[in-house]
């Protein structure tokens, strides 16, 4: 398929509103969000694909069995409904693919990253009442099914594959090498979800400097959460500078720079630097 890209300038400043809206919302809900981070990155996902995405949400969690029991039924269910009859799942491959970041792409695919397919099974499963929430693992997100003292989790980018303990560590290792710590099973919260689909994207951009495009509205929406770092307001002036709008990103860097000048003043002088380095591309 064409590469995606990013809708016109005012319908880009809406979605970046609504994103900002619904992320300040006292529960927001991540299937809109998502779906806001997906007509942030494809300008032909309009408000009625939006729409329809949710809907085919909602269609799917209406084949769930009703109410099949305990958290290994619900996890036993949703595999054998989303991994066997409609087959998502994941691949190598999908992490070279931005589509496999944004969840209306993954809904028509049924391919994408392991966190985009573990918010297909947490809607669906949410939708059709089960105790289902996200699980961060270091390095390969995944869902988990009931308390924790009768935790089941599930890896949807393997077909929805019950995990062990075991399963579990060995996961964690090979993407850090470290182990399993108690704390990373909680449920988490859908801000901090979005925060790691948004870290992925930038991280697919930043290994194609082509697409600065991609990395610019990521930090943008970044931006607009409740909480972030600091550093992201250096990233999109760096963005800025690397686009041509030389003046915009070095007033950005200038901004930034009285930021950290509280903190540390030698490395302040460096962003005012390259903010006048910025300006000076100008001549």
């Amino acid at each position: 398929m064409p590469a995606l890209r990013p809708p016109a300038a005012e319908r880009a400043a809406a979605v970046r509103q609504l994103f900002a809206e619904e992320a300040r919302c006292e529960r927001p809900d991540l299937a809109t969000l998502c779906l806001l981070v997906g007509a942030a990155a494809d300008g032909t996902l309009d408000d009625a694909g939006i729409d329809s995405a949710q809907v085919e949400l909602d269609r799917l969690a209406g084949q769930v069995p009703y109410r099949p029991g305990g958290p290994a039924a619900w996890a036993g269910a949703l595999r054998q409904l989303l991994g066997g009859r409609f087959e998502f799942r994941g691949s190598p491959g999908d992490y070279q693919r931005l589509e496999s970041s944004l969840l209306h792409t993954v809904l028509r695919r049924r391919r994408g990253l392991p966190i985009l397919l573990s918010v297909v099974w947490m809607e669906v499963a949410r939708r059709a009442g089960a105790p289902v929430y996200g699980v961060a693992l270091p390095g390969h997100f995944v869902v988990g099914f009931g308390a924790a003292e009768e935790q089941v989790l599930a890896d949807p980018f393997d077909g929805g594959r019950v995990l062990s303990g075991g399963d579990a560590e060995v996961l964690v290792a090979g993407a850090t090498g470290g182990s399993l710590e108690p704390s990373v099973l909680a449920p988490a919260d859908p801000l901090d979800v979005v925060v790691r689909v948004l870290n992925n994207i930038r991280a697919w951009a930043a290994a194609r400097p082509e697409r600065s495009d991609v990395a610019l509205w990521a930090v943008e929406l970044a931006l607009v959460l409740p909480s972030h770092a600091a550093r992201l307001r250096y990233e999109r002036a760096q963005l800025l500078v690397q686009r041509g709008d030389f003046l915009t990103g070095a007033a950005e860097l200038d901004a930034y720079a009285e930021v950290v000048a509280v903190v540390d003043e030698p490395a302040a002088d460096r962003v005012r630097g390259q903010a006048q380095s910025a300006r000076a591309m100008l001549n």
